[in-house]
């Protein structure tokens, strides 16, 4: 059974909104940008990391923040901007 990227239950955990990081996605409105994460995740640092670190963060957080990355990243295509 195939799931989609982004279920309801990350879809909870991931907010936006003017008032909060300039509009940015973040985590439950904790201020922590979905974008942080990704960073951190691609810098090297594990979840249990993460999680040891940011300690108000739960494991499920780290996945939403993950599966609404991949949900944006279902686009049709990409167009490079030559500067």
């Amino acid at each position: 059974m195939r799931h989609s990227a982004l279920s309801s239950t990350h879809h909870d955990r991931i907010t936006i909104s003017p008032e909060i990081c300039h509009g940015k996605p973040v985590i439950r409105g904790l201020r922590y940008p979905v974008e942080n994460v990704l960073e951190w995740l691609g810098g090297g640092m594990s979840i249990n990391d993460i999680l040891a670190d940011y300690e108000d963060l739960e494991r499920e957080d780290i996945y939403a923040a993950l599966a609404f990355a991949a949900h944006w990243m279902h686009v049709k295509r990409v167009e490079l901007v030559r500067t």
